[in-house]
């Protein structure tokens, strides 16, 4: 085997080289993009086409990718301080949803050196605008108009720089904290007048069905006090008109002293069982017995009149005993 010379060893050297560059410039012809996005592809420096998503080809060596673009929609959120028409600072957050427009790549790639700021500006100008213009309350309360007025202002502008907007929702408004702790104790004041005001009236309500249900309770009792104060009256005469037919020598007024007795025994009876009775005791010695049975008695019989002839004249005791009223069955 003869032995390799010099120039042997340059034409081994330059065919590797060879080989490697041209492994490199093939498999620089070829790039991808992913989905949703493009590449700006320039050939020594300048611009030649836009490359859009998938297998692309570009000319080895002489064009090249100078950057990437994304055509998702994004989202830049732009806190703006700002006063109000009544002296109050409050802070809005704008959400800008922008995305570049297909069609204007190039303007968009090479127009704006930085989208956001640019975005940015025109948030704060247009809200800068109208906040100082509205009341705290009205801010809160046309806040869509805020939106809107960003969302129409900003589709404009960027438009000549390749980019549209979604929409420009405004996110949130913060006043100071103590303009929101004053806006509470407001807010809970109203209510808690409204709620005094619900429950005086509800309170109004109750006394009078109150009042009510006690003048319907006292018509009540008074009809049932009547009505048993007759069915006693009624009662009292049947016994009496008993005992005098069956037991000889019996008048109306031993019979009466009789009933009486019975029932102030029973109710002293009945006091003395119950636990909880707040009760007031009259005389009831045996000397004042007599009288108390006297005037029960008279009252009895004054009732009895009346319930039995209520627009009769009284009668005359006189003459109904025939004058001798030391009889007291007669009278």
């Amino acid at each position: 085997m003869s032995e390799w010379s010099a120039s042997d060893y340059v034409l081994l050297a330059a065919g590797i080289v060879a080989g490697i560059f041209a492994l490199i410039t093939f498999l620089g012809s070829f790039f991808t993009v992913p989905q949703q996005r493009v590449a700006m592809v320039t050939r020594f420096g300048k611009f030649v086409r836009v490359a859009h998503a998938g297998l692309n080809f570009k000319i080895p060596w002489i064009e090249s990718v100078a950057g990437w673009m994304t055509l998702q929609y994004c989202e830049l959120k732009v806190e703006v301080e700002t006063k109000t028409q009544d002296n109050v600072f409050v802070k809005v957050i704008v959400a800008v949803q922008y995305y570049v427009l297909e069609d204007r790549v190039y303007q968009a790639y090479y127009k704006l050196r930085d989208a956001t700021k640019q975005i940015t500006s025109f948030v704060y100008d247009v809200v800068r605008a109208r906040v100082p213009k509205m009341k705290l309350d009205d801010v809160f309360e046309k806040k869509d108009e805020i939106a809107d007025a960003v969302k129409t202002e900003l589709a404009e502008i960027m438009d000549d720089f390749g980019y549209g907007i979604l929409k420009a929702p405004v996110t949130d408004i913060d006043p100071d904290a103590k303009v929101k702790t004053a806006m509470n104790e407001i807010n809970a004041a109203q209510r808690e007048r409204v709620a005094a005001a619900e429950k005086g009236e509800a309170e109004k309500i109750l006394q009078v069905k109150k009042a009510e249900a006690e003048a319907e309770s006292k018509k009540l009792q008074g009809e049932g006090i009547a009505n048993q104060r007759k069915a006693i009256v009624n009662g009292l005469r049947e016994s009496v008109e008993a005992f005098t037919q069956s037991v000889d020598g019996t008048t109306a007024k031993d019979v009466m002293q009789l009933v009486l007795m019975t029932q102030y025994f029973d109710t002293l009876k009945d006091i003395g069982a119950s636990a909880k009775t707040s009760a007031v005791f009259v005389p009831h010695s045996p000397g004042a017995l007599a009288d108390l049975s006297s005037q029960m008695r008279d009252a009895v019989i004054a009732g009895n009149q009346v319930g039995g002839a209520p627009n009769a004249p009284a009668a005359d005791p006189k003459k109904k005993c025939g004058g001798d009223c030391g009889n007291s069955s007669g009278c």
